[in-house]
């Protein structure tokens, strides 16, 4: 059964992905069809936990990046949380 004060809380998503990108200068993907789609995570600090741990296991490629996308603040953009 779900906690009423965590009804309350409003859901602040976001979106991890990643890929090899053409180079270091820009975010250009090297092939949109083998991005790294990880997943959807209710907070930032859920979010950054798994980016975390996606970064650092591709450290051995300088060109593979992982980003956090703040899907809250498309899909509403007049909130100022994180």
């Amino acid at each position: 059964m779900s906690n009423p004060q965590d009804e309350e809380k409003p859901q602040l998503l976001h979106l991890v992905f990643g890929g090899e990108l053409t180079n270091l200068e820009n975010i250009t993907f090297k092939d949109l069809e083998d991005l790294d789609i990880v997943g959807i995570y209710p907070n930032y600090a859920s979010a950054y936990n798994v980016w975390k741990n996606k970064a650092q296991g591709t450290v051995d490629n300088a060109n593979m990046r992982y980003f956090i996308v703040h899907m809250h603040r498309l899909l509403e953009p007049d909130t100022n949380e994180q």
